[in-house]
């Protein structure tokens, strides 16, 4: 299987290549917006533009001695530049430039896992649409219920990833903040004018309100909307574990040419890739509580968040990407046995249809109380191994008082519960 996660685009993201790229196009614009205003001349704009420029090994070992990444990043940018590097960072401080450069980066993570989202919603798609009319047993508790179909399970999944992908596209938006308004916000060393120019040339908008720092809320709602996405593909994952044990089988990983499952049993055939995905959300979860976590800072800033989010962004989203691709490619090769779904459900020699006959004693003039008395005790015998159902219900005279055998027979057609799929499934794929 080709996973998505093998070309490398969100681990990229991360790179300090990139996050210090994305430091010099904040510091360029703001040299850009001070020019404007007339602060820095023309010629010393151009030369920055020009010569501006780093050299990560070298910012390592200034930071090395000066014990700060933004004051070592300058520094290299300086030796580059030469004496007009002296306007660079004018008015700013270094939260002004990691909080916006931040939000790029995980503007630029979130683009990448929207995508990802949309790539899964075919497959599901798909998976629903191949199996809307696959017949098996819906269960709850564990416990076999009434019949569905394999395909509503699939619409489901759509439906909950489409709502995974709403949250994701509202979450793109509230980390799309920035500030370039100085020590402690208050825009007391620079100009207004220059966030705003600043922040619309990188597609960003301004924190209305701001301290030293963009307020982590807005990551603590961007990381939670990363823990539901992983959580719910985590119930996806818990599903198909119990889809494959071996009691059940009615649907299975794929498993693939050469593949092993156990060191010492040859036999075995493991849901390997949904057990991954099952420990994978627990991890995402967890940065979401981090997250949270960085919200209470001390007064105006402190930088316990720092070292949280230097971890958890890149992490949380290279997993993300991660489990989505993995996902994706999971659906679109799970193998789906029919005829497993089938046998599974005469298991319990027709006791699933217990609510018709339910159904179809109210309808002929029984009490509710009277009727589910005698149709749980002709199901009770089943479960004791004492014959089949429908053959306990045609014996019960008390039951045949009220029903006809061909009542009876009509209570085990497994159309009627299948008769509104179309339905459910025109409501769920016209939203998208």
């Amino acid at each position: 299987m080709i996973e998505r996660y093998s070309r490398k685009e969100m681990a990229r993201i991360w790179e300090p290549e990139n996050r210090f790229k994305k430091w010099l196009d904040v510091e360029i614009c703001a040299c850009e917006a001070w020019n404007k205003l007339g602060k820095i001349p023309k010629k010393s704009l151009d030369t920055i533009k020009k010569k501006a420029n780093f050299d990560i090994a070298r910012i390592d070992e200034i930071e090395r001695t000066v014990k700060h990444d933004v004051i070592a990043f300058l520094t290299s940018v300086a030796e580059y530049v030469g004496p007009d590097s002296r306007y660079i960072h004018m008015g700013l401080t270094s939260s002004d430039i990691l909080d916006t450069s931040f939000a790029l980066l995980l503007k630029e993570s979130a683009e990448l896992i929207i995508e990802d989202i949309k790539g899964l919603l075919v497959v599901l798609k798909k998976k629903a649409l191949d199996h809307k009319n696959t017949v098996m047993m819906g269960r709850s508790h564990g416990i076999h219920a009434e019949p569905t179909t394999f395909g509503l399970k699939m619409a489901l999944w759509y439906d909950e990833m489409q709502r995974n992908l709403e949250r994701m596209e509202r979450a793109k938006e509230v980390i799309s903040y920035g500030k370039l308004s100085g020590a402690v916000g208050t825009f007391s060393s620079i100009d207004p004018k220059v966030e705003a120019y600043v922040l619309k040339k990188l597609g960003l908008k301004p924190e209305s309100v701001a301290t030293q720092i963009v307020h982590r809320d807005r990551h603590a709602e961007f990381f939670s909307t990363l823990a539901i996405t992983a959580t719910s593909i985590e119930k996806f994952a818990v599903e198909i574990r119990h889809l494959q044990r071996t009691e059940v089988l009615e649907a299975e990983e794929p498993f693939t040419k050469g593949q092993k499952g156990s060191s010492a049993m040859p036999h075995k055939r493991n849901p390997i890739l949904s057990e991954n995905l099952t420990g994978l959300a627990r991890l995402i979860r967890g940065y979401s509580v981090s997250a949270m976590e960085n919200i209470p800072l001390w007064h105006e800033r402190d930088i316990s968040h720092s070292s949280v989010e230097r971890v958890i962004g890149p992490d949380a989203t290279i997993l993300m990407d991660f489990m989505l691709a993995r996902t994706t490619n999971l659906i679109r090769d799970l193998v789906v046995y029919p005829e497993n779904m089938k046998t599974n459900m005469d298991k319990l020699k027709g006791v699933v249809f217990s609510q018709k006959v339910l159904l179809k004693l109210i309808e002929k003039g029984t009490t509710r109380e009277d009727a589910y008395a005698l149709v749980q005790r002709n199901a009770m015998k089943v479960w004791e191994g004492l014959g089949d159902f429908k053959s306990n219900v045609l014996g019960d005279e008390d039951v045949m008082k009220f029903l006809t055998p061909k009542d009876v027979e009509s209570c085990f057609d497994v159309k009627p519960y299948i008769k509104n799929v179309d339905y459910i499934f025109k409501r769920t794929f016209a939203k998208k």
